[in-house]
């Protein structure tokens, strides 16, 4: 039998659009065996595991974005985070608000991977010790909580935490969009829900959040084209969506939640009916224009 993933990248707020792609996909009747997902693409790959691969679990995860316009859980003071954490000042407080807001919408801190009955789910950490991803899921007896927060772990907003010797961050480090981990879980059919988006975002102030997102988006590309080989070479087929929203936007501004999520369901219901045409033979093609 074949096992279809959902491979969901990092890209902090443009997360939205993945909600809007993961609501296209599911109304479309395409339900994902495997879901493995980075940074936010672990928060929202997470939220429907627990809640539900289904319109009703999508419809929550909406809600849970619109609560998140106000939860400031990626401050915009970058730069004073930065400066906190040169010289050794706690800035804990980001990782507490963003465990509580996923515990306050739903996922228990003893909820194990044991408990996800519907879709099995992946979630991609750094161990900066050994420089390779860590895959929460592998075992079963794991909290799936722990896993989510080492994924999203990113400075300056979160610093890394030390964990049975590993030191943990955010697994966009060494695979953003984590289609090598959905190999390694024998996915057969990928479909690939990519935010990265190497226009220039509105950053304001002085450089360094340039250079923090230019950073960021250099080493994501770079990995997306080794993965992409290594499925490729491996005859496995990657459906890549693109998730472009119309205006770049930074990885901290979620003011713009609403139309991204319906932006990213634009954009994969004509991906899914480019895929259909695609697989038409070529006397429906024939037939149809005889229709008309």
């Amino acid at each position: 039998m074949g096992k279809l993933a959902f491979v969901l990248s990092g890209g902090g707020a443009r997360g939205a659009l993945q909600v809007g792609a993961l609501r296209a996909l599911l109304e479309a009747g395409i339900q994902p065996d495997l879901m493995v997902g980075t940074s936010i693409g672990a928060v929202n790959a997470t939220h429907l595991a627990v809640q539900g691969v289904n319109l009703d679990g999508v419809r929550r995860l909406t809600d849970a974005w619109q609560d998140a316009i106000e939860a400031n859980l990626l401050p915009a003071n970058y730069l004073t985070l930065a400066l906190r954490s040169f010289v050794n000042l706690s800035f804990d407080s980001i990782y507490k608000r963003n465990r509580e807001f996923y515990i306050s919408h739903g996922l228990s801190p003893d909820y194990r991977f044991s408990d996800i009955h519907e879709v099995e789910l992946v979630l991609v950490a750094t161990d900066l010790n050994s420089g390779e991803p860590v895959l929460y899921g592998l075992d079963e007896d794991q909290f799936v909580l722990d896993g989510l927060m080492a994924s999203i772990t990113l400075p300056p907003w979160m610093p890394p935490h030390e964990c049975d010797g590993s030191l943990l961050m955010d697994g966009g480090v060494v695979s953003n969009l984590p289609v090598e981990p959905a190999l390694k879980f024998g996915a057969t059919d990928i479909i690939a829900l990519d935010l990265i988006d190497l226009r220039e975002p509105p950053v304001p102030g002085p450089g360094f959040g340039q250079l923090l997102t230019k950073l960021l988006f250099t080493v994501s590309k770079r990995q997306v084209e080794m993965e992409l080989s290594l499925a490729e070479s491996r005859q496995v087929p990657v459906r890549r969506v693109n998730l472009l929203g119309k205006e770049p936007i930074a990885l901290w501004d979620f003011q713009h939640t609403m139309e991204l999520i319906e932006q990213g369901y634009q954009l994969t219901q004509k991906e899914i009916i480019a895929w259909d045409e695609a697989r038409k033979p070529f006397w429906r093609d024939w037939l149809d224009r005889l229709r008309k």
